[in-house]
């Protein structure tokens, strides 16, 4: 094939030249090179019906005088933990440009009160599309469920999840006051939540105050999702002060209330707070209770310690590399996605990683570095694969215009989306045909 005119842009590609994070590829693998010191092993895949059919050392090419480290760096497609899909995309006309948590609580209102279930849709529509084309395989996103919003919400995301099932696995958390599934309403939402197969979500600590009924509202949630079969995901202690006091008293509702449920505690930011002596402790319950942790560093960092006037001094989030030395299952997620809480974003995963990498020291090239944007948030997912490469798994990669972790991180890379043996189209408007010609150029090895 010629190398300077590049792949055909359709034409599913029988064999692929690549460089791998070795913990994408099957760890049963025998006759591969050790990794380099990026963690990346060159491999060729060759692929036959969607699927892996072979996985080899590369052999070289000498004829084009390349080395290893000249092949693209690729990963499979990853996950996005945490989402609002049905606020995505409002910033606009509901911009909340004070930047506070109580400007986005207004905000919010004032757009929540405008929504339609077509607004809906088409919002969910445009994050599924471009999060898709842009290397995301599943999503959780959470729903806010209270008030006459609601209806519609569900309704929309339903049917998206529904119509997008097979190319993006969409999950869906009902999201309200903590004290709501007390109530009989509560309860008709979580028997409507069951049957879609979503998850029961709530929010403990700011933006609402402590309330001494907070106790009892949790106990009553854990109740009917064990009544229900529904797994638990909280807004926690997301908060630049409080010293985690949403994660004791889940604990605490735990040592004599039991939940045989998958919990996960979204945010949990204000641990990062704790003195080393009183942190590790409150970890080490943590992992034993199997809670999962989801970090979101993009809009706490936007949000939180913010005065007027004043750069933040702290940067509360939660601590991610002490959760997973404690054995806690932890991903790392992009949240909110210009709506009033935070108003970048694009439902791009390779820009979550790239900035979690200074904001969380998670380096890319460590097995725990990566996991929490791919095989962790698998797990939390419950997906049934792992994101790891194996003969006969799925032909489904995303391919960089980078051949290292530092060409990644010194700029947002181009790149080719393969499932299920496939390409799929770029989305133009952020890829032009120059641009392609690029990416084509740079993976121009990889045989149709």
């Amino acid at each position: 094939m010629n190398p300077e005119a590049g792949p055909d842009q359709t034409a599913p590609p029988s064999a692929l030249d690549l460089q791998l994070p070795r913990q994408l590829l099957d760890p049963g693998l025998t006759g591969l090179p050790a990794a380099d010191a990026d963690g990346l092993v060159a491999v060729r895949l060759r692929c036959v019906d969607g699927r892996i059919a072979a996985i080899e050392a590369w052999p070289g090419c000498p004829h084009h005088g390349l080395d290893p480290a000249a092949l693209p760096l690729a990963l499979t497609p990853l996950v996005e933990p945490h989402a609002h899909l049905d606020k995505a995309f409002s910033w606009a006309p509901h911009a909340n440009r004070s930047g506070t948590i109580a400007g986005a609580m207004a905000a919010n209102r004032n757009e929540a009160n405008e929504r339609t279930q077509e607004q809906i849709h088409g919002r969910g529509e445009r994050a599924l599309e471009r999060g898709w084309r842009q290397g995301l395989r599943a999503m959780r996103s959470h729903i806010d469920s209270l008030g006459a919003w609601w209806e519609p919400s569900w309704q929309a995301l339903e049917a998206l999840r529904l119509r997008w099932a097979d190319r993006l696995e969409l999950e869906l958390v009902a999201l309200v006051p903590l004290a709501h599934w007390g109530t009989p309403a509560g309860e008709a939402l979580a028997a409507r939540v069951a049957a879609t197969g979503g998850l029961l979500g709530g929010v403990l600590g700011p933006p609402y105050r402590p309330s001494r009924d907070d106790q009892r509202a949790l106990e009553a949630l854990l109740r009917l999702a064990e009544r229900h079969g529904c797994g638990i995901d909280l807004h926690i202690d997301e908060s630049d002060q409080g010293q985690a006091r949403g994660v004791r008293m889940l604990l605490q509702v735990l040592r004599h209330q039991p939940c045989s449920v998958p919990i996960t505690c979204s945010h949990a930011s204000s641990l990062a707070l704790l003195p080393e002596r009183q942190l590790r402790p409150l970890l080490d319950q943590l992992a034993a209770a199997g809670v999962a942790v989801v970090a979101l560093p993009g809009t706490n960092h936007w949000l939180l310690d913010r005065r007027p006037g004043c750069t933040p001094r702290l940067r509360p989030q939660a601590p991610v590399r002490q959760l997973q030395a404690a054995g806690v299952l932890v991903a790392i997620g992009g949240d909110n996605v210009q709506d009033p809480w935070f108003p970048g974003g694009d439902f791009d995963p390779i820009e979550v990683l790239r900035f979690s990498v200074a904001a969380s020291h998670q380096a890319p090239w460590l097995r725990q570095g990566l996991a929490p944007f791919s095989t962790e948030a698998a797990r939390l997912l419950r997906l049934p694969w792992d994101g790891v490469l194996r003969q006969g798994g799925p032909a489904d990669l995303v391919v960089l215009a980078a051949c290292s972790w530092s060409e990644v991180l010194a700029r947002s890379p181009q790149r080719r989306v393969l499932r299920g043996g496939h390409w799929l189209p770029p989305p133009l408007s952020q890829q032009p045909a120059a641009v392609l010609a690029s990416v084509g150029g740079m993976t121009a090895h990889l045989s149709p």
